[in-house]
């Protein structure tokens, strides 16, 4: 939180349109895609898993509702089959991880590059468009007022729940415990399989989520969309506090690590910077924020 105030009042005095409205609703949208995406994020990683392909997931969803509008379907049946077919790969995920005991990071990398080719393939390497309007496209990503969009509450509300999941329910419980100490949760009577299995389906649902309001947005759908969006949503989450090996991290830091990951790239470009230098900040932070919390964790252990 530190953080995202010494930033803004950064950004507030280097840009001089930083303030202003447009930038504002602007931040909040790149926010609130990247945000949804790291509040899956933190579920799964708080288990001590992750989930690589959540970027190749984005860009099967929003290819799913291109093909499937173009061919006929209704926008609303598009999106509901893109959603079930986020899901299924989540579910997919899970099962390997779950079943073989294959590393997470190993399975989901495999996914990632799997799916990406198959865009590739499917589209020959070119973007689809679609050039109708529906309603439910304003639902998903439609604008409020200004540059503020439905994408910016859809996501708030999203993750107030996956809040209350984590801090208020037996299943909460049983994520940090498994990501605590895997063979201990086990012996308690957790089904850890059973909610590692969720994680990855929520997580995938809400890659699913953002490739549609990015199709919903754009109109539009590009076969590489969204690559190298996971690295970006792993260090929001590791930057909002969520431990790496986890057991630990919440929702409300993860919210906090996206909007400073928005404010440093929106507050580079206003201020004049390359655009190049956003990897090399956040790279920075990243380090910053896993050493310090893993200090903390060092010294609670102690």
């Amino acid at each position: 939180m530190v953080g995202c105030v010494t930033l803004f009042l950064l950004f507030s005095i280097t840009a001089p349109t930083f303030l202003t409205l447009d930038s504002i609703g602007n931040i909040l949208t790149v926010a609130s895609e990247l945000g949804l995406l790291a509040i899956g994020m933190t579920m799964i990683i708080i288990s001590g898993e992750i989930d690589l392909s959540v970027s190749s997931v984005l860009a099967v969803s929003a290819m799913v509702i291109g093909l499937a509008a173009n061919a006929g379907w209704s926008i609303p049946l598009s999106i509901f089959v893109s959603i079930m077919v986020a899901l299924l790969i989540g579910m997919f995920n899970g099962k390997i991880v779950t079943m073989f005991k294959i590393p997470s990071f190993i399975t989901t990398l495999g996914m990632m590059m799997f799916w990406r080719g198959i865009l590739l393939a499917v589209t020959k390497g070119f973007p689809i468009y679609f050039w109708s309007d529906d309603f439910i496209f304003h639902a998903l990503a439609g604008r409020i007022f200004s540059s503020f969009r439905t994408s910016i509450i859809i996501w708030l509300v999203l993750a107030f729940v996956l809040h209350i999941f984590l801090k208020l329910t037996r299943f909460g419980n049983a994520v940090y415990a498994i990501g605590g100490n895997q063979e201990t949760a086990r012996l308690l009577g957790i089904n850890t399989d059973k909610i590692k299995l969720i994680n990855f389906m929520i997580v995938s649902v809400m890659a699913g989520l953002v490739g549609c309001m990015q199709f919903a947005r754009f109109k539009s759908v590009d076969p590489m969309q969204g690559f190298g969006m996971e690295l970006e949503v792993i260090a929001a989450t590791i930057i909002g506090g969520t431990l790496f090996s986890g057991g630990s991290g919440s929702i409300i830091g993860t919210i906090f690590g996206v909007l400073l990951m928005a404010m440093i790239r929106s507050g580079l470009i206003q201020s004049g910077a390359p655009t190049y230098w956003y990897q090399a900040f956040i790279g920075l932070i990243v380090v910053i924020a896993v050493v310090i919390n893993t200090k903390i964790r060092r010294w609670i252990l102690e």
